[in-house]
C-alpha cells in the first residue's frame, strides 16, 4: 500500500477490554514474547526471560534511559475554595516554568494561585495556550523544585489504566536516571538485572540514549490521511559515545535493535541515508509509518499499541502493515495482555 494512500482506518484492530494489562506482572521478565519475522510473516512464542537465546552474539541493544516524573499534582486556589485542582506537568519551559494540563480548567485562568502540599509548592498560571494547555511559575521558597515534586507528585498512569498502582517504580524501567517523561518507554518494563546479565553472557551488548515522553504518545490519530497528521515533538539525546558503538555494530554486520518505539525514533531522526548515526540533542517530529524506510534500525522490541496510535503505525512501517495486524490478530486470540503493563514482541 502507498504510502500516500493510506488511512487512520487501516490500523484498527478489535481488542477485547479484559486484555488492557491492569497491572504488571509480579516479576517483569515473566511477560509473554511474541517473535515475529519481519520478512516471512512466520510468529513464535516466548517469555521474555528467552531474549538472549533469541538473539546473536554481536547484538546492540538501544535502551531509553528516560524516568517518569512523578508529574500529577493535586492542590487547591489560594485564598478560598475548596475545589481542587489537578494538574499535569508536560514539559519544562525553563527552571521553575512549564506546561502543564489542568482540570478543571475554570479554576485555572491566567492570574490563578494554586498550592501544593500545605503551601510548600506554590504556581501561578501564566498564560492559556491555544491548545488548552497551561503555563505555570512555580514558587518553592527555598526548596528544590525536583526533590519536591518526589514528595508531592504522583507517577502518572496512561488513561487506560483504572487500577492505582502500589509502587511506583514499577511504572519505571530498571535503568531509569534522567527525569523528563510524562510515560515509561513500556518496553523496557521487562528488563531486570538478570535480563542484563544473561544478555551480557550471549555476548550481547547495549548504550542507552533518552528521549522524555509526552502525553501526545496516547493520542489516536484523527486525521482521515495519515500524511495529514502532525506529530507532537519530543525532548531527546544521543551521545557520542553511544554513537560511536552503534555504528560500529552496523559497519561490522551486526544488528542495531530498538527497545522500544521511542529509541527506534531517535535512531531514526539522527541517522543518514546509510544509517550512520551523529551525535546530538533537540526536539524530534519525526512520524514513521508504512512508506517510511528503516535506516539505522535493524530489529525492535516493543509491547502492543493502541489501534489508531503513530505507535502501531511505525510497527507497520518496520513489520508490515499486513504482519503486524496478523501478529495482533493472533496475540488477541491467544490471550496476550496488552499495553505499557502487557506483553512484548520482537521483530526480526
Amino acid at each position: 500500500m502507498h504510502k500516500q494512500m493510506l488511512k487512520t482506518d487501516d490500523f484498527i484492530y478489535h481488542l477485547p477490554p479484559e486484555l488492557i494489562a491492569q497491572e504488571p506482572l509480579p516479576q517483569r521478565d515473566h511477560s509473554r514474547l511474541l517473535l515475529l519475522h519481519r520478512k516471512t510473516g512466520v510468529t513464535s512464542h516466548h517469555c521474555f526471560y528467552d531474549l538472549p537465546s533469541l538473539l546473536d552474539p554481536g547484538d546492540l541493544l538501544v535502551l531509553n534511559d528516560t524516568r517518569v516524573l512523578p508529574a500529577r499534582l493535586f492542590g487547591r486556589k489560594k485564598g478560598g475554595g475548596t475545589g481542587r485542582v489537578e494538574i499535569l506537568l508536560l514539559r519544562p519551559m525553563d527552571e521553575f516554568s512549564w506546561e502543564v494540563l489542568c482540570s478543571p480548567g475554570k479554576r485555572a485562568r491566567p492570574g490563578t494561585r494554586l498550592l501544593f502540599g500545605e503551601g510548600r509548592l506554590e504556581g501561578e498560571i501564566l498564560e492559556v495556550l491555544p491548545s488548552g494547555n497551561r503555563i505555570i511559575l512555580f514558587s518553592t521558597f527555598g526548596e528544590a523544585l525536583y526533590p519536591l515534586l518526589n514528595d508531592l507528585g504522583e507517577v502518572p498512569l496512561p488513561p487506560y489504566i483504572k487500577k492505582k498502582l502500589p509502587d511506583g517504580e514499577r511504572y519505571q524501567t530498571v535503568y531509569s536516571r534522567k527525569k523528563g517523561s510524562s510515560a515509561a518507554p513500556t518496553a523496557g518494563l521487562h528488563f531486570t538485572p538478570s535480563a542484563f546479565e544473561n544478555l551480557r553472557a550471549r555476548g550481547v551488548d547495549w548504550v542507552f540514549l533518552t528521549l522524555h515522553i509526552g502525553l501526545g504518545t496516547f493520542r489516536p490519530v484523527k486525521t482521515q490521511f495519515l500524511q495529514d497528521h502532525r506529530m507532537h515533538s519530543e525532548y531527546y539525546e544521543i551521545s557520542a559515545a553511544a554513537v560511536e558503538k552503534i555504528n560500529q555494530t552496523q559497519k561490522a554486520g551486526r544488528r542495531v535493535i530498538a527497545v522500544g518505539t521511542t529509541c527506534c525514533r531517535v535512531l531514526e531522526t539522527q541517522s543518514d541515508e546509510q544509517g550512520l548515526l551523529r551525535e546530538g540533542q533537540g526536539e524530534t517530529d519525526i512520524f514513521i509509518y508504512p512508506g517510511y524506510t528503516i535506516k539505522a534500525t535493524d530489529a525492535l522490541l516493543t509491547n502492543f499499541h493502541l489501534p489508531r496510535s503513530t505507535l502501531l503505525m511505525l510497527v507497520s512501517a518496520f513489520a508490515g502493515r499486513e504482519n503486524t495486524l496478523r501478529a495482533y490478530q493472533e496475540a488477541v486470540q491467544l490471550k496476550y495482555r496488552f499495553y505499557s503493563f502487557g506483553d512484548c514482541m520482537l521483530l526480526l
